[in-house]
């Protein structure tokens, strides 16, 4: 497979990079994903997606929920390196997550050949890219911490999905990306993008594998809506891998 050309590359991260400096947030449609995770070496798609059959259920939803299906992993991102660490809990304060922050969350680990995925290395590549060229070089941390989500939200009959019941909110990091790997047989999940003040600045739906958003976490909060099974007599789900960055 041809390489995608280098110079249309950096003009698609340049569009990217200038949109997020301006809004704070990026939705970056399938196309483009596309094309810069296979710059940054994406092969072999379909085994990545396939492993978001094997999430266990979230069982630290304090709404009582069992909607939510999930796999975690850390790591340490610089320009040259892309290193995995030690398994670890996620946290998060109840600044942040009023329905389940405040306690350590030890979730199944993402299994290690998609930690070592071309598709993983792709998305944390190009995520390592767009954060360092948007931080300030006087803040830019010499390795990024990053947390890596497999997540599945379910729906059916009698079961709404929430892909984001602590509903609209900040993560505590630095940056947020946020990828559609599949939708099946579902309505809504609209993503929306709210400044400090709580006004919407945007919305969109992440669709197709590869849809993607890109978020400044300092200075937007986000959401999506319930999801339900269009058809309640088959599974439905949604199917996402969420990235974030801070500072180490």
């Amino acid at each position: 497979m041809t390489k995608p050309d280098a110079d249309l590359t950096k003009a698609v991260l340049k569009g990217i990079e200038t949109t997020t400096q301006e809004k704070f947030f990026t939705h970056i449609p399938v196309e483009q994903m596309h094309a810069l995770l296979e710059y940054y070496g994406m092969t072999d798609w379909e085994s990545f997606a396939a492993s978001w059959q094997r999430l266990g259920v979230d069982v630290y939803m304090a709404d009582g929920g069992r909607y939510r299906r999930r796999r975690h992993a850390t790591f340490a991102l610089s320009e040259n390196s892309i290193l995995r660490k030690k398994h670890q809990p996620h946290y998060q304060s109840r600044d942040y997550n009023t329905l389940n922050g405040g306690v350590e969350r030890w979730f199944d680990p993402i299994e290690k050949r998609i930690g070592e995925h071309p598709v993983m290395k792709a998305v944390l590549s190009l995520v390592n890219r767009l954060a360092t060229d948007l931080t300030p070089e006087t803040e830019q941390p010499e390795t990024w911490h990053a947390e890596v989500h497999q997540f599945r939200i379910e729906a059916a009959r009698e079961m709404i999905g929430q892909p984001t019941p602590e509903g609209l909110h900040r993560d505590g990091v630095d940056w947020v990306l946020v990828m559609m790997v599949q939708r099946e047989n579902v309505a809504n999940g609209t993503t929306s993008i709210h400044d400090l003040q709580g006004a919407e600045v945007g919305s969109f739906t992440l669709t197709g594998p590869m849809d993607a958003a890109f978020v400044n976490d300092h200075m937007v909060y986000h959401g999506v809506t319930p999801i339900q099974p269009i058809d309640p007599d088959r599974p439905a789900f949604r199917d996402v891998l969420v990235v974030t960055l801070r500072h180490q």
